[in-house]
């Protein structure tokens, strides 16, 4: 049976989803809690309560029984996109997904074919369904399309040789390097996401390493210079971009929303840290 992934958005051209312009696929469902998410509709599946069918202005939900149980559905023909769902929910969720298998979303995909570099899938957490994203990324390089993965990094890239196969890189999202800074953040622990880290450089497998930057959440520069030093000899072998991504409150839920925004001027201070120990492809967000 074909593998399905519960998909929440598909983005037709993206440019800040990996190098050049990229279609980009955000699966539904999270295995951590980062207290800065900016898509924390993303982190959990639908449990059907139906508060936002009662809420939604342009009537695009309604209820059908599907298997026995009463299910929310999405018409997204009578959609107005206005986010209302999202807003009222309280389980972190959206109804506006759809299960699809990996050849109907590259009947999405190609139609931006050739103007497209690759496709970028993300979340989420994309890597909760393996199976299906390798199924995907076949059919991706069958299209000619280069293929990357945006990933927390909990799941273990070395259980799944078939997929890192086809996959041509993954965006990694450290998020803090102290394992009690890191707990913090997102109420995880982080050596799977070092792990990876090392696993996937020393394959050339890493193209891009993240950092969101809160100061006042955890010690950034700390954070930021231990990962440099951790990171050195996977960068001389198989060098990388870094990404340092200001925190800002857009998206964000509203008990989260009150963190220090990072200047670029202290972001360029992060930069020059790295910078000074090598590392050269720094980029500023």
């Amino acid at each position: 049976m074909e593998p399905k992934a519960l998909v929440n958005k598909i983005i037709p051209f993206s440019s800040v989803d990996g190098p050049g312009c990229r279609t980009a696929i955000f699966l539904q469902g999270c295995n951590i809690d980062c207290r800065y998410c900016h898509n924390p509709e993303t982190r959990r599946v639908c449990v059907n309560c139906g508060l936002c069918v009662e809420k939604c202005p342009a009537h695009a939900l309604s209820f059908a029984e599907r298997e026995g149980a009463r299910t929310v559905v999405w018409n997204p023909d009578l959609c107005c996109q206005c986010d209302t769902c999202i807003h009222v929910c309280p389980h972190d969720a959206s109804p506006r997904v759809q299960w699809m298998t990996p050849e109907e979303v590259m009947e999405k995909v190609r139609k931006q074919i050739p103007c497209i570099r690759g496709i970028s899938v993300s979340g989420g957490e994309c890597t909760l369904h393996p199976e299906f994203l390798t199924a995907l990324f076949r059919l991706a390089k069958q299209d000619g399309l280069g293929t990357l993965i945006d990933s927390n990094g909990m799941i273990l890239f070395e259980n799944f040789p078939a997929l890192c196969e086809v996959c041509d890189g993954v965006m990694l999202d450290i998020k803090a390097f102290d394992p009690e800074d890191y707990h913090r953040v997102t109420g995880a622990d982080n050596a799977n996401v070092l792990r990876n880290a090392l696993w996937l450089g020393h394959r050339g497998k890493l193209e891009e390493v993240r950092f969101v930057i809160v100061p006042d959440l955890y010690d950034t520069a700390r954070s930021v210079r231990a990962s440099g030093e951790f990171l050195r000899e996977v960068y001389a072998e198989h060098p990388f971009r870094i990404k340092l991504i200001a925190y800002r409150p857009m998206g964000v839920r509203e008990q989260y929303s009150h963190y220090e925004v990072p200047s670029q001027a202290y972001l360029g201070q992060l930069r020059d840290l790295l910078a000074d120990m090598g590392y050269q492809d720094i980029v500023l967000i």
